[in-house]
């Protein structure tokens, strides 16, 4: 039997994304995988105007190894960041690269915490 994939997790919590639009994330999410080794898939955002869920968005980049997501609270500037991928893209580059740019797009956004998560171990 072939050895499965070694899973990696990243997962980022941020405040101060009071002005972050879905749109723009989603941008920042496919640039940044289509400049790393990771193939993007698909992508999409769902814009939410707050009559049905709070203000804000979700947008997801699926990629061969699994996922780039972000969820944002626009009324609260909470902003969930996850990075998962299972093979040899390394996590880390593509969350700390996300948080790059978002940065420079939300100047007051600050990292609440990063999370990182083996996935998948299989005990002997």
């Amino acid at each position: 039997m072939d050895q499965l994939p070694t899973g990696k997790h990243v997962i980022l919590d941020c405040s101060g994304a009071f002005n972050a639009q879905g749109n723009e994330v989603l941008e920042i999410l496919e640039n940044v995988v289509d400049n790393s080794n990771a193939r993007r898939v698909h992508s999409h955002v769902e814009n939410f105007d707050g009559s049905v869920s709070p203000l804000g968005f979700a947008a997801v980049v699926l990629i061969d190894e699994s996922h780039v997501s972000a969820h944002c609270y626009s009324e609260t500037g909470l902003l969930a960041i996850d990075v998962f991928t299972c093979g040899p893209n390394s996590p880390d580059k593509i969350a700390n690269e996300i948080h790059r740019s978002l940065k420079s797009m939300c100047p007051n956004l600050e990292l609440i915490s990063m999370e990182k998560i083996e996935r998948f171990i299989l005990g002997d």
